[in-house]
């Protein structure tokens, strides 16, 4: 059963709040006064704030199902450099990490529990789209459609670089043919967004 400490949903919500209000500054031109700050704000929180937090738990989720103890944190310094980075107008954010203890964690096991985090971004971004493919004439809908897709395509992508603490390097080293179809489906997804006829 998976169960939820009142630190870590404090520390949830406070991550989506942060990145959803840092995304809805960016994309309103980082102009507070501007009044689509108020109307990008709900948006980014499912588009943005939700594929963040949802990334993280699905390591909590498959983690827990191991048996293993994991637990949502809050880094107080990864909000503060997001903050930083908006500033001059891109975002580099990283508001908390799932934390994961056992005895003993295979490769599998590993490999497995960090593919859930991209693989949620890519279910996601895949909803997303159909929020924008069959609501085209909702203008919310459509643009919650286009950055919801847009954000958790990029997410899915930039975690399955195989480098370092990444969940790539994890999922690559237990499984690299997994690796590469998972990252090939992230990598034409981020070139749609990017260069899709919906653009």
């Amino acid at each position: 059963m998976v169960k939820f400490t009142s630190r870590e949903i404090r520390d949830i919500i406070i991550s989506m709040s942060v990145i959803a209000l840092i995304f809805a500054y960016l994309f309103s031109g980082r102009n507070l006064s501007n009044p689509a700050f108020i109307y990008f704000i709900p948006i980014t929180f499912v588009a943005v704030g939700l594929g963040f937090v949802l990334h993280e738990l699905s390591h909590k989720f498959v983690a827990m199902r191991y048996g293993f103890w994991a637990e949502y944190r809050l880094w107080v310094e990864g909000l503060i450099l997001a903050v930083i980075t908006a500033a001059f107008g891109f975002v580099f954010a990283a508001p908390g990490a799932v934390y994961i203890h056992g005895d003993y964690i295979s490769k599998e096991q590993n490999g497995k529990i960090s593919l859930a985090g991209p693989a949620t971004n890519i279910i996601l971004a895949g909803l997303f789209f159909m929020l924008m493919l069959f609501f085209p004439f909702f203008p919310i809908l459509a643009v919650l459609g286009k950055l919801g897709f847009l954000v958790n395509s990029f997410l899915a992508l930039f975690n399955l670089i195989p480098f370092s603490i990444l969940d790539g390097a994890k999922v690559f080293k237990w499984n690299p043919l997994i690796w590469m179809v998972t990252a090939s489906v992230a990598f034409l997804m981020v070139i749609y967004s990017m260069f899709g006829s919906f653009l």
